[in-house]
């Protein structure tokens, strides 16, 4: 993990590897960049040519663009890195601060294999230094747990193949070491990244290694360290309890199925937060199977499992006058001759049967067990997390994820707070008349209802098992879990830790009185 610090230290005599600077995109008509804020000294060592200099190698400001350059006569490190920042804020307005964490997570990425920068960004104040953390540790992340690192393909050491590791250290200029809000912002920044990178982990985990089971192990190894309680029900615990929609997918798989309940209290708490994770380690379709081409990244079904445990973990470790819980229905969808089949009925914990018409609709199933488990307990607000359905990401694409809700109140909440963590998330409909679709002849509801609106019918099965009076939000981050694309921004290729941020922001909101 990269080492984050801040400092007032004279950016000249800095000893480091590299310096880095924001640039915006100047107003038109001239439209060139102009050096941000932050960098004010470097830009002066060049004689306030830093900015021509910039636009001769191509640079705009542009959001996500990198250009190099060596630092002036004088500076100790001798790089200066200048990362896009995009438009500038308007007069007497301060810099966004997911565009300062999309600039530092992208000025990490660039610093892969660099022992140590400064980063003179705009830090004008301590919510700024906060964003600039969290990008920094979020855009230095890897994962090289399957990597031989250090060697090239024919075993040698120290060579040019040899894996770079991630930036090892970041000085935050301009920040305040000594002012507690600023040392308070950083910290919170560095705890929330942190636990979205190992949910990242956990994502990338390979499913013959991240299972039900080691799941459930790795969950109460984080409870210890971080002061939770913790419960696994095994499958004869869940076949005990009834628990028949966590149980039925996971009956094709010889790795049997868990619920995992973390909880952290306060004894400042006025709230109850409960969070349900959908955990499929890995989704083949079960005997729905899904065809050639969409198995290769379902490793990451289990995204909104390990969106909770990190959502939870962070609730501890920042402290927060909040009581959460997090439940975590961890299943693997496989076909054998034991697993569900179309046209299977089963009973769930809450009492109600459902027809199962296809075994890929499997995550609203484990759900249903964790929502209606999490009832138990009357939250004053549950929140589930899943990558649910394929529909949600033909509805809103690959970096946004859906928001549905029992309350619209509740549901702009969540919104508010996707928004304020920098997740971009929308809110949508629960229409009733879908509802009918799931009308079926032989059991209380089917598992699927019409085709069009796929992912709002989902939601409204999930509905069906909350428990009456208790306010309750579905995130659907089928799109954004994953990137199978390029890194962006402070995005990584695969894992993303989507969910986290929305998740713990709600929870700082509640403890602040905000939950309904």
């Amino acid at each position: 993990m990269t080492d984050l610090s801040l400092s007032t230290a004279a950016v000249a005599g800095l000893r480091a590897d590299a310096i880095v600077v924001g640039v915006a995109k100047g107003a038109q008509p001239d439209g060139g960049p102009v050096v941000a804020a932050g960098a004010e000294a470097v830009a002066e060592a060049y004689d306030g040519s830093l900015a021509g200099l910039l636009e001769t190698l191509g640079a705009s400001g542009a959001e996500g663009e990198v250009t190099k350059l060596p630092a002036p006569a004088g500076f100790k490190a001798p790089l200066v890195v200048a990362v896009g920042l995009g438009a500038q804020p308007e007069k007497d307005e301060v810099w966004d601060s997911e565009a300062l964490r999309r600039a530092a997570g992208v000025a990490a990425r660039a610093l892969t294999g660099v022992a140590k920068a400064a980063f003179a960004l705009p830090l004008e104040d301590a919510e700024a230094a906060g964003a600039v953390a969290e990008g920094v540790l979020l855009g230095a992340y890897s994962y090289d747990a399957y990597k031989e690192s250090g060697k090239d393909a024919k075993g040698a050491k120290g060579s040019k193949a040899a894996k770079k590791g991630p930036l090892g250290e970041a000085v935050l200029l301009g920040g305040k070491p000594r002012d507690r809000a600023f040392k308070a912002a950083v910290e919170r920044g560095a705890a929330l990244a942190e636990e979205m990178n190992h949910a990242r982990d956990l994502i990338n985990m390979p499913p013959n290694d991240l299972f039900p089971a080691t799941f459930a192990e790795i969950a109460q190894k984080a409870a210890k360290e971080h002061g939770l309680k913790v419960t696994v029900l095994d499958e004869k615990a869940l076949t005990k309890g009834g628990y028949g929609g966590i149980l039925g997918v996971g009956n094709g798989s010889t790795r049997p199925p868990r619920l995992v309940k973390l909880s952290y209290t306060s004894s400042k708490a006025k709230k109850h937060l409960a969070f349900v994770g959908k955990g499929i380690t890995y989704d083949s379709g079960g005997i729905s199977l899904k065809p050639a081409g969409h198995n290769e990244t379902m490793k990451c079904d289990m995204s909104g499992a390990a969106a909770v445990l990190s959502a939870v973990v962070t609730a501890a470790r920042l402290g927060l006058e909040v009581n959460v819980t997090g439940w975590l229905c961890l299943a693997e969808n496989m076909p054998s001759g034991s697993a569900t089949r179309p046209g299977d009925v089963l009973r769930m914990y809450s009492g109600k049967t459902v027809e199962v018409l296809n075994t890929d609709a499997e995550g609203r199933l484990v759900l249903a067990d964790g929502l209606w488990a999490a009832s138990q307990e009357k939250p004053d607000a549950i929140v589930d997390v899943a990558t649910l359905t394929g529909a949600m990401m033909i509805a809103l694409g690959s970096r946004t994820f859906g928001i549905m809700a029992n309350d619209d109140g509740f549901r702009a909440l969540v919104h508010d707070a996707a928004e304020e963590s920098g997740e971009d998330a929308w809110q949508m409909p629960l229409p009733e008349h879908l509802r009918a679709g799931m009308d079926s002849a032989t059991a209380d509801i089917a598992n699927i209802g019409e085709r069009m609106g796929g992912g709002l019918v989902a939601g409204l099965f999930l509905r069906e098992f909350v428990g009456e009076g208790i306010t309750w939000a579905h995130v659907d981050l089928a799109g954004p879990a994953f990137n199978e694309g390029k890194p962006f921004g402070y995005t990584p290729k695969g894992g993303t830790g989507s969910g986290v941020r929305t998740l713990v922001r709600l929870a700082e909101r509640a403890a602040e009185g905000d939950v309904l």
